[in-house]
């Protein structure tokens, strides 16, 4: 069985960029810059010169780490965009009013969320 399908390692199939032409990146959307995501702080494009095309300047700052980034690009050609999904959840925290936590001589720590001052309660009660 030479033609026995490894497994081992793999994925769905989707891509984690899709390509987008320059001229339709936008401030505040997401690009790759230098093979990192970012999301586009500055942008600005040239007038076509003499020998071709209009170029636009990007400058990114990287998702994960904050770190800048530029680039040049001609505003006809494709740059990757990474494929982003956020979701945001809710602060369990938010809608306690208390936390108690018992710790181990009997004493209890009040913990009030939105002062996130925590105070010491005695454990007789």
């Amino acid at each position: 069985m030479a033609d026995e399908i490894d497994f081992t390692t793999g994925d769905a199939g989707a891509s984690s960029t899709y390509p987008m032409q320059c001229s339709a990146l936008r401030k505040n959307g997401f690009v790759v810059l230098k093979g990192r995501p970012c999301k586009i702080v500055e942008m600005s494009t040239s007038k076509t010169g003499k020998h071709g095309h209009a170029k636009v300047h990007l400058v990114g700052i990287d998702i994960f780490t904050g770190k800048k980034y530029e680039d040049i690009c001609p505003s006809t050609h494709n740059m990757d965009v990474p494929n982003i999904k956020r979701n945001d959840y809710q602060d369990l925290l938010k809608l306690i009013s208390y936390m108690l936590l018992p710790l181990d001589d009997g004493v209890r720590l009040c913990i009030h969320p939105t002062s996130w001052l925590g105070g010491l309660e005695d454990g007789s009660n």
